[in-house]
């Protein structure tokens, strides 16, 4: 495919979070090349002007990290052509499910129960903890298929917030990019053009009052503590960002200097 890379990020109507993580800096002087590893929401409300410009980008894969209830949810990625589309559930549906369902239609005591004092932050720092332990085969067969052929590539899942910002930040510590750019391009996500909507069934005043938006702000926002948690946990089990690579991930040299290659200027 030819790509042809924008001079600007382009305001898209029906997908959010969208960003080229080019520019990104390694700690070999190094940096990420532009228009090779892009991230985004979900594309199943991509309108046709969207899917114009995905389309420009020369893509060759799109790995969707949603699970069946996201799918169900969400809707299906709009097909770009020649472009493949790996699915990768990083959470399995039933994870969750009845706290999620008490989020989009419980009343104020009952998130209080459910989500102050802590517990909402605590819930999503244990999920990135849980996704660094419990999905090294699925962030293994990202990371190998970046490196043999599968860029550019864009990563998403619902809000391309959480899994898809695991995956990049994976797949940045893999090639080297410092821990201080890989949290301020995750950052990036609590914009407000940016950011996923909060769904709830009811969305009258008293439903979407201000208390309910506080309760629920932890599970849309993109905290660096959340991202903390991950880097903490690679170095807790593993005592090493390079250890975590090898024995967690299975990445040989050969296999990371493959993705530097194919990732880096």
């Amino acid at each position: 495919m030819t790509q042809q890379v924008p001079s600007t990020e382009p305001e898209l109507t029906g997908v959010r979070n969208f960003r080229d993580v080019g520019g990104l800096p390694t700690t070999d002087g190094r940096q990420v090349r532009h228009g090779r590893l892009f991230r985004s929401g979900h594309l199943a409300n991509a309108t046709s002007a969207d899917s114009a410009f995905l389309s420009s980008l020369g893509l060759h894969t799109v790995f969707d990290f949603r699970n069946a209830a996201d799918l169900k949810l969400d809707g299906a990625d709009v097909e770009l052509a020649g472009v493949r589309n790996v699915n990768i559930p990083l959470t399995d549906p039933a994870d969750g499910a009845e706290f999620w369902l008490m989020v989009r239609d419980g009343d104020l005591d009952q998130l209080r129960s459910l989500l102050a004092d802590g517990k909402a932050a605590a819930r999503m720092t244990d999920s990135y903890r849980a996704i660094i332990t419990d999905r090294t085969a699925e962030h293994s067969r990202v990371l190998h298929a970046l490196a043999e052929d599968s860029v550019p590539a864009l990563m998403h899942c619902a809000a391309g917030k959480d899994r898809a910002g695991l995956s990049i930040a994976v797949s940045l510590l893999a090639v080297g990019v410092e821990r201080e750019a890989i949290e301020a391009d995750y950052l990036k996500s609590n914009e407000p053009r940016r950011r996923y909507p909060i769904r709830r069934s009811d969305n009258s005043p008293a439903a979407m009052s201000a208390e309910v938006m506080e309760l629920l702000s932890p599970l849309f926002d993109a905290r660096s503590e959340y991202l903390a948690a991950a880097f903490e946990t690679i170095e807790k089990t593993w005592g090493s960002t390079d250890r975590y690579l090898s024995a967690g991930l299975g990445l040989t040299p050969e296999t990371r200097e493959r993705l530097r290659a194919r990732l880096l200027s």
